[in-house]
């Protein structure tokens, strides 16, 4: 197990030192095992800036698997095009929506563990590839979640798009089976160049609904009525469902 370990991390290194030392039935005898975890510590310590004395040979192995199989998981971070960002907070949609000028905005909300939108994940990026005048977001569900209840979003992976002065255009869910209809509605509301006035992005009743849960500041005149607070101040909350 040492030897295997070592390999994992230094295969370069160790190589000729086991050859040398190695029995004739093919093994390492135990001090030799202990030489080589001593020889692969102090390698790894000169190599990171670590001390010898607080260095732990089986703990850099895990920590490095760990991280490597985590950024293999991350599925959702692959092949992404200019025009696509992923959304960090509630504040920065709405900031996004309300800079994007005429330009059409496709928000797609997922969760890492979404087998339908980790599907639909390469299919996205080539369309968005394809329509350089698109800007994409991607809203993690399960990091914004608040946000995302608020928003009324009920099933993964779900799709907004927003246009200029209209805001929100149309929203769907759909699966890597009925991608036509995300193709349809790009090529429905492709941006024409006919700026009308400002973005308009989120509604307003959404804009007071995430003030009112601490997602957003109360840091522009909203026309609401009580009534509008109250029902808005507690979205339903039914189950999420995965494609």
């Amino acid at each position: 197990m040492a030897s295997s370990l070592n390999s994992i991390i230094l295969p370069g290194y160790l190589t000729s030192f086991k050859e040398t030392l190695t029995n004739s039935n093919g093994s390492l005898p135990p001090s030799v095992i202990s030489t080589d975890l001593s020889q692969s510590s102090q390698l790894l310590s000169d190599h990171k800036g670590l001390t010898s004395s607080s260095w732990n040979a089986k703990t850099p192995v895990l920590a490095h698997a760990s991280i490597c199989i985590s950024k293999s998981m991350r599925w959702w971070e692959k092949t992404l095009k200019p025009n696509m960002m992923e959304i960090n907070s509630a504040q920065e949609l709405v900031d996004t929506l309300s800079n994007s000028g005429d330009r059409l905005v496709i928000v797609e909300f997922y969760s890492p563990g979404c087998g339908g939108c980790k599907a639909l994940h390469p299919k996205i990026c080539q369309l968005a590839e394809s329509n350089p005048k698109a800007i994409f977001l991607q809203v993690n569900y399960e990091e914004l979640k608040p946000m995302c209840q608020s928003l009324h979003i009920h099933v993964l992976p779900f799709f907004r798009f927003y246009k200029g002065h209209e805001g929100k255009i149309c929203s769907f869910s759909c699966t890597v089976a009925t991608i036509k209809k995300f193709k349809d509605a790009l090529s429905k509301y492709k941006p024409d160049g006919c700026n009308l006035g400002p973005a308009k992005g989120l509604e307003e009743s959404e804009l007071l609904t995430l003030a009112s849960i601490g997602q957003i500041p109360y840091n522009s005149p909203l026309k609401s009525t009580e009534d509008l607070l109250l029902k808005e101040t507690n979205p339903s909350s039914k189950n999420l469902l995965l494609a």
